[in-house]
């Protein structure tokens, strides 16, 4: 007996296609996250201490801040992809899911995206960032 193979009936799905500011705002984080690498760790709040007030350097500085604190906020290492992937993980999904829920002002999803991942305690400080660096980018 001779095995039957049937043609594809659709292309696999390839993820959702973002905007290209939505993309813009991915690689912003991937590409901040990078040069976070050679930074020694941050505690959450100390990093949000130290943050700029300047309109220039707000959105490099709660992009740092985010991006050193992650992984403790998380309690886990998050993984992100180098600038340009067309691949996202999931983290990178969760990010730009919660940057699209802050620039709609959708209390709702933030705060379920918040809780799925982000400790009780965390959870104001890094909403409060990803608010300030979705600001930034026209992610709606």
């Amino acid at each position: 007996m001779t095995p039957v193979r049937l043609p594809l009936l659709s292309e696999p799905e390839s993820g959702p296609l973002l905007s290209t500011a939505q993309t813009a705002y991915l690689n912003h984080l991937r590409f901040v996250a990078m040069t976070c690498r050679v930074k020694p760790r941050t505690g959450l709040f100390e990093a949000c201490a130290l943050l700029q007030t300047e309109k220039s350097t707000t959105l490099d500085a709660h992009a740092e801040a985010l991006m050193r604190c992650l992984n403790e906020a998380m309690g886990k290492p998050t993984r992100l992809h180098t600038p340009g992937t067309d691949e996202m993980t999931f983290d990178e999904r969760w990010l730009v899911q919660l940057g699209i829920a802050c620039a709609r002002a959708d209390q709702a999803s933030c705060d379920f995206l918040l809780r799925s991942r982000i400790a009780r305690e965390n959870r104001r400080l890094v909403g409060f960032l990803v608010g300030h660096i979705a600001d930034c980018f026209s992610l709606t």
